[in-house]
């Protein structure tokens, strides 16, 4: 057992000086998707992402590794597998209440209005004949990943305010459609009558806000916002985060913020495209832990870390 647990702690060794090395000399900086969009677009949307990197940083190349759910990047990003994400709230507090020393948040989105914030909205078919909230009292309710902010966790700690219950109790069956543009073909093929993805709150509903999910669909040609209804939409919600590991040397952190804060002005078209939130923002500001604590309490409330 003693020569078990010494290979044991060996190993850890090898693998953490491994990492610093890593951290240290960085060849390829590796980025995760978080899941729910079609793969083929997440990897063009990026492309100028993977393009441009490697001589801002210094390295030979850079990686992109989309999931098919939003814990295939939080899962990389414990591991040490990723060096960077842009994460919903509730899945960087789902890495805080893991390991708090993971990863850094280091920017967010800001909105047109100048605001830092978006919105959980949950949508139903217009044709359905559901028009308000009280119309899906025991009816099927869709959620977009369990890791979600706007899609989950904020609709199943907000509801019960405005609908006097549980979310359990109120509606008939609840689910998840797979990151939040299949959760919105899912309410359009009838699968779910209603389900929560999220917008920026700005602008036309009609025209899928400003920016977010919605907004992305419209633009791609997906959906078209005249065969949807706004049943709800939730108080305010911090703008997601864009994360590092932790552990990757200051420089190259320094480096990776900066060329993100100046690229709405050297490339905008491109810090529009490299984003989960689709539509138009203004840019990026700076965010630590402190900003995302209502959300970390939220998400260890509700389902533990």
């Amino acid at each position: 057992m003693l020569k078990k647990a010494l290979l044991g702690a060996i190993a850890i060794g090898a693998m953490l000086a491994g990492s610093m090395a890593r951290a240290e000399n960085l060849e390829t900086f590796r980025i995760g998707l978080i899941g729910g969009e079609n793969e083929a677009d997440r990897l063009r949307n990026y492309q100028c992402i993977v393009d441009q990197l490697p001589k801002v940083l210094g390295v030979k190349e850079v990686k992109l590794f989309p999931a098919t759910d939003y814990d295939g990047v939080i899962q990389g990003l414990l591991g040490g597998t990723l060096d960077a994400a842009e994460l919903g709230a509730s899945g960087y507090a789902k890495i805080y209440l893991t390991n708090p020393k993971a990863v850094e948040p280091i920017l967010t989105d800001i909105q047109t209005d100048g605001s830092t914030g978006y919105y959980s909205i949950m949508v139903a078919r217009k044709d359905s004949g559901i028009k308000t909230l009280a119309d899906m009292k025991g009816k099927k309710l869709g959620f977009a990943d369990p890791d979600s902010t706007s899609g989950y966790l904020v609709p199943v700690t907000s509801l019960p305010k405005d609908i006097g219950t549980s979310v359990k109790e109120y509606f008939s069956e609840t689910g998840f459609g797979g990151g939040h543009e299949n959760l919105v073909l899912a309410v359009k093929d009838g699968k779910f009558d209603a389900g929560t993805t999220f917008g920026s709150g700005v602008g036309k509903f009609d025209e899928g806000y400003s920016a977010g999910n919605l907004r992305k669909m419209v633009d791609k040609g997906v959906i078209d916002m005249k065969d949807f209804v706004e049943l709800w939409k939730s108080p305010l919600i911090p703008n997601g985060p864009i994360v590092v590991r932790s552990s990757m040397n200051a420089d190259t952190i320094a480096k990776y913020k900066e060329y993100l804060m100046n690229l709405p002005k050297t490339d905008h078209a491109c810090f529009l495209a490299a984003s989960s939130n689709g539509g138009d923002r203004k840019g990026f500001t700076e965010v630590n832990a402190q900003f995302y604590q209502p959300i970390i309490d939220a998400r260890k409330a509700q389902i533990g870390g």
